[in-house]
């Protein structure tokens, strides 16, 4: 007997996971009928996983962590047994903020974003507005890499810049429109401001923080209650993430995702990220094995430490207070015993990687965040709306 299981995802690369389980035919062999659900955005896939529209996610890591602790939204326990991708983000300005960066025609390093960012300093220094940037939600990796990077410049966040939340499809356009001068956003949508000769990406996160959690499988709490039906899909997800990190099936997936049901893109412009090797703009390119991965290095394996990290980002901007409790609480939803008992019995978590600024996290959150300039960085109202 075949099960349905309904996932809501959002148009990016990093769905690939879910495309390949269904499309390969790797959920149906555990017995699923996996029924994918696009979603206009990260707000409406949130409020679709906590009504129970649909049974799981493929979520910003931070989205769970802050829907069980109730942040700005109802509170709905989730559990991520599973991370879907690491990386797979850019940040993008428009090719007008990028001329005021590095005039035209300037050289500019393509690997160092300590470098971009003091570029971006010296620009604004000149400017009498502040930009804007946008970022796909609240809770993402987007909104605080974008706040580590501009931080790590001198460039307060909240007071010396503008910060906004656009779902991931629409960010092209809003650039277009003038509505922003840059954006952090997963990928395709770099590679297309950068097609469309409106944009210049000037760091990645796999820059930023290496090997950094991305996208997670997310559920409500309660249902890793049918071991049966999780055993299975996270089986097929296994096995299809091992099958999308292989080389020669990329091209195989692009076709895939470029599909109307899903991207609905030409495959050119979804095959850079899944290959590496990026067209950052103006003649410049990035070629980095490492810019999204989906399996390798344990990358499946979820970790406390990763929730613990994204708390400890939450109390950085202001958006928590802090509390032993919550903590606690955060550090309970990605579940490495889930993995181990399904997918792999004794499984570890990749280590914590350091920031591109030298930064790490051994799991301390005090310790961490006193790495930092609080005084100037914690503890204030964070300036995107949550939506």
């Amino acid at each position: 007997m075949t099960e349905r299981v309904d996932a809501a995802f959002v148009p990016l690369v990093d769905c690939a996971v879910l495309v390949a389980a269904r499309e390969q035919g790797f959920a149906a062999a555990q017995g699923l009928d996996l029924r994918l659900v696009r979603e206009p955005s990260w707000a409406s896939l949130r409020d679709h996983l906590l009504l129970g529209h649909v049974d799981c996610a493929h979520a910003l890591a931070p989205l769970p962590v802050a829907s069980t602790l109730g942040v700005a939204h109802v509170q709905v326990s989730c559990v991520v047994p599973f991370v879907l991708s690491r990386g797979g983000n850019a940040i993008t300005v428009s090719t007008r903020l990028h001329e005021e960066m590095y005039g035209a025609g300037g050289a500019r390093s393509v690997d160092d974003p300590a470098a971009s960012g003091a570029v971006l300093a010296a620009a604004l220094r000149a400017r009498r507005t502040p930009p804007t940037f946008g970022m796909v939600f609240p809770f993402s990796s987007h909104n605080f890499d974008l706040r580590y990077w501009l931080a790590a410049a001198g460039i307060h966040p909240d007071r010396d810049v503008r910060l906004v939340s656009i779902p991931p499809p629409l960010m092209v356009e809003s650039l277009r429109a003038g509505h922003i001068d840059g954006f952090c956003v997963g990928e395709p949508w770099g590679s297309v401001a950068v097609a469309r000769g409106i944009g210049r990406i000037v760091a990645t996160k796999s820059q930023l923080t290496p090997h950094g959690v991305e996208k997670v499988l997310a559920l409500r709490a309660g249902y890793e209650a049918r071991e049966e039906t999780l055993g299975a899909l996270l089986h097929a997800l296994s096995a299809a993430a091992a099958w999308v990190d292989v080389p020669g099936n990329r091209a195989a997936l692009a076709e895939m995702l470029a599909q109307p049901e899903y991207l609905a893109m030409p495959p050119e412009l979804v095959a850079p990220a899944l290959q590496g090797r990026l067209d950052l703009g103006g003649g410049m390119a990035a070629n980095d094995p490492d810019f999204v991965y989906f399996h390798r290095r344990a990358a499946n394996v979820p970790s406390p430490a990763d929730a613990a990290l994204i708390y400890a980002q939450m109390l950085r901007w202001g958006q928590l207070a802090p509390s032993a409790e919550l903590e606690d609480r955060a550090r309970q939803v990605f579940r490495t015993d889930l993995y181990a008992r399904h997918v792999e019995a004794g499984a570890v978590p990749p280590p914590q990687a350091r920031a591109f600024d030298g930064a790490a996290f051994d799991g301390d959150v005090a310790r961490y965040l006193a790495t930092f300039d609080l005084r100037t960085f914690f503890g204030e109202p964070a300036g995107a709306s949550v939506v």
